[in-house]
């Protein structure tokens, strides 16, 4: 069992990447960047529907480089488990299922780290968000074989409203082939232009979210797209975008990173912790230090 005595350090104080797990090209060679960059067709498409899926951002050896870091932290007394901003070994609210959800992975481990910096995800991050590309923060989510639990249908930004304007951005990856059967990523395209709705839970009732919708809202929501992606496929989303994911009833894992960022400026509207554990941004100052790296300027 680890100790105090045996912690790791926090990595956030290293704003760029340690290894070589995601090699870059040299910033000022513009030209070496133009692969990763998304097609016209497919920004068009994010702005039409609220996301664009099937985009490539690891290959299978980084693929299995995260899965081991991420082994790891299914343990509760795991080295760098004091540099979570929140973590929870099952966060269902169904004792029956199992959702573990953590925030902070890229504190820890070096390759949930350099991920950040991966220009397979900052280049159409920075094309998605018209501009640098800031981080905002990680979350790991994860459904076991057989009793996955359910990821209730939400906003992301109505989470988020401690930042203003609402310039953000969400990156979910998949570790596994990600289908209906395992409990894959499920879209209600063109939901981005709905209103804001209140929180109604992450982590229980899929239906919680009809007290809050009106009733051709609720027609929508039962005619969500599933994102089935290959490991290592992501899909980006806008922040308004209604999505969720229902349980994992198959016999093999359903492990998926995201990565939310923000176009830098953005700032914060509380004088609160942004994040549990770290220092306030005063109200009205952007988003910016230590835990809140710049990642990318196109």
């Amino acid at each position: 069992m680890a100790t105090l005595t045996d912690e790791i350090p926090d990595l956030a104080a290293i704003h760029q990447p340690i290894g070589d797990l995601f090699p870059r090209p040299d910033p000022s060679d513009a030209s070496a960047w133009i692969k990763w960059r998304l097609s016209e067709d497919q920004v068009a498409h994010f702005h039409e529907h609220g996301y664009v899926a099937g985009i490539r951002l690891l290959d299978d050896a980084q693929v299995d480089a995260l899965r081991a870091e991420l082994q790891e932290w299914f343990d509760p007394n795991h080295r760098g488990r004091h540099l979570w901003y929140e973590y929870h070994t099952n966060e269902s609210s169904d004792p029956n299922t199992v959702l573990f959800h953590a925030l902070g992975a890229w504190r820890i481990k070096p390759g949930f780290h350099d991920l950040l910096w991966n220009p397979a995800f900052v280049v159409p991050a920075a094309q998605l968000l018209g501009g640098p590309v800031r981080f905002w923060h990680d979350q790991l989510f994860c459904k076991p074989a057989r009793d996955g639990g359910v990821v209730a249908w939400h906003q992301d930004y109505s989470y988020w409203t401690r930042t203003v304007p609402m310039a953000h951005l969400t990156c979910w990856i998949g570790l596994d082939d990600s289908t209906q059967a395992n409990g894959c990523l499920q879209y209600i395209p063109g939901s981005h232009r709905w209103n804001l709705l209140p929180i109604t839970g992450l982590a229980g009732d899929m239906n919680a979210i009809r007290q809050v919708l009106t009733d051709d809202q609720w027609q929508r929501l039962n005619q969500p797209v599933a994102i089935e992606l290959q490991k290592g496929e992501a899909a980006f989303h806008h922040p308004l975008l209604i999505h969720g994911s229902f349980g994992n009833r198959s016999d093999r894992p359903r492990r998926a990173v995201v990565l939310n960022v923000v176009r830098d400026g953005v700032t914060s509207a509380t004088d609160q912790p942004l994040l549990e554990g770290v220092p306030p941004v005063p109200r009205g100052q952007p988003l910016g230090g230590r835990f809140f790296p710049l990642l990318y300027t196109p």
